[in-house]
């Protein structure tokens, strides 16, 4: 019973990010912390997850020429090391096993939920503002300096997936879209995804060191999602991307406060 039912978890949030795009940690984490999983196996395992869903799709953007690979590296010579540091900082065995870890992995989720919500209502008007160099000042300042811009992005990237897994989709792809304002937002999301890739990896590969990843539940997982995600993504067509953009928009606003308030309290 255990297994099909994350069997159908997988499969849910695959057809969420066959359909939208979005979907990986903001939904599976809070998932698994609804079926009673604690927060570093939820974010350590949900990170693996998401290291091998993406990297598909990564491929994918990379033979479309949909990735721009200075993007790619500038992101990664800030997260990857920013997500190394995060977990060197919290190897102490103590404190991973206080409830003050789970209150800080907590407290981090639902700030990038809502983080993610804002970040999906806004999306548009910053992508559109930032096409049209509005406001002048702020995007010439961003067009000057858009690669250490890039930089200091990919250290907040790095500290924000590695203790809540979110933030390597929705979140960095809009920040992208108005860095790269001439960019077509194609070759932003495809970029965005082949940065995920070793970010999600290397921070989901801290938490197996440290034993808070289960294998068991990563791979039933995977085997509901992938073809899940397949399905989504040929169905996407039909549906109507505002009306999923709103849907999702709630959910993830209402688990942020959820989880806010709960490490709060906690």
């Amino acid at each position: 019973m255990e297994l099909l039912l994350h069997i159908s978890a997988g499969a849910v949030v695959g057809f969420a990010i066959g359909l939208t795009g979005v979907g990986g940690g903001s939904l599976m984490t809070p998932i698994l912390l609804l079926f009673g999983y604690p927060a570093p196996v939820a974010i350590g395992t949900d990170l693996l997850y998401a290291a091998i869903t993406k990297a598909n799709g990564a491929i994918s953007h990379h033979r479309r020429g949909n990735v721009n690979w200075k993007i790619v590296s500038l992101l990664a010579l800030g997260s990857i090391p920013s997500a190394i540091l995060v977990h060197l900082l919290l190897l102490d065995t103590g404190f991973q096993q206080s409830q003050l870890f789970e209150n800080l992995l907590t407290r981090s989720l639902g700030v990038m939920l809502i983080t993610t919500s804002i970040i999906l209502i806004f999306k548009g008007k910053l992508r559109k503002n930032a096409v049209d160099d509005r406001p002048e000042f702020i995007m010439g300042v961003v067009h000057r300096n858009r690669g250490f811009i890039t930089w200091l992005m990919g250290i907040l990237l790095g500290v924000c997936v590695t203790l809540s897994s979110i933030g390597a989709g929705a979140f960095g792809a809009a920040i992208l879209l108005v860095i790269y304002s001439k960019t077509s937002a194609v070759r932003i999301i495809g970029s965005d995804i082949a940065h995920a890739v070793p970010l999600t990896f290397i921070a989901g590969a801290g938490y197996f060191v440290a034993g808070f990843v289960d294998m068991s539940l990563l791979l039933s997982l995977l085997l509901g999602s992938l073809p899940a995600i397949s399905f989504g993504t040929r169905v996407s067509s039909r549906v109507s991307e505002r009306t999923l953009q709103k849907i999702l928009i709630v959910i993830l606003l209402s688990m942020g406060c959820y989880y806010s308030i709960f490490s709060v309290l906690h």
